[in-house]
């Protein structure tokens, strides 16, 4: 009898590797031969589920943005059922921010993986819808008006916070602190 094979999940452990290898030594180290090394497949088993790099990192990208996705969910979800705005929008963006181990992995290849977007655009066309929605939700909470232009300086203050603090310029508590004080401001 044939073995059935979930191809999402040999996807999904292709793209594991790949971001390993982004994330121990960057996406210039990212080749197929290297990616099939560290998920310990053939070269041919990753030729197969993607054609190209460019498919590949599309595919890693997606599963970074995942669990970035299923971090907020989760910190949202412990909030309980209506959450005031301000309460809200802090936990939605404190859970982007990478605070932890497994959050500061994935934001050194979400890093990574933005630089190389920046070169190959039409490689990942939903990061800009996605943004769009996420700058919406999060001028939905916001007080003041014009609540696009503070949500979009929002989004782009955490952005900035988490690359300090994958650099190691500033400590968790110094990046919530800077969050904060921006809240604040917002909701004043």
């Amino acid at each position: 009898m044939p073995k059935k094979v979930d191809h999402r999940q040999r996807r999904a452990l292709i793209a594991d590797a790949l971001m390993r290898v982004a994330a121990d030594r960057g996406l210039e180290a990212v080749s197929l031969r290297h990616v099939a090394a560290e998920a310990g497949v053939s070269a041919g088993m990753v030729q197969h589920y993607f054609t190209t790099k460019d498919e590949m990192m599309a595919f890693a990208l997606s599963v970074v943005r995942d669990r970035g996705q299923a971090r907020v969910e989760a910190a949202v979800a412990a909030l309980g059922p209506d959450p005031e705005p301000r309460l809200l929008l802090r936990t939605l963006l404190e859970a982007l921010l990478p605070l932890d181990e497994a959050a500061r992995e994935d934001g050194r290849v979400a890093l990574a993986f933005r630089s190389w977007t920046a070169l190959h655009p039409a490689a990942t066309p939903g990061l800009r819808s996605d943004t769009a929605q996420l700058v919406e939700f999060i001028a939905g909470l916001l007080p003041s008006a014009p609540a696009s232009a503070a949500a979009a300086g929002l989004l782009a203050l955490v952005e900035g916070l988490g690359m300090y603090l994958l650099g190691g310029q500033y400590t968790p508590a110094q990046a919530s602190a800077v969050l904060d004080h921006h809240l604040n401001l917002l909701f004043a």
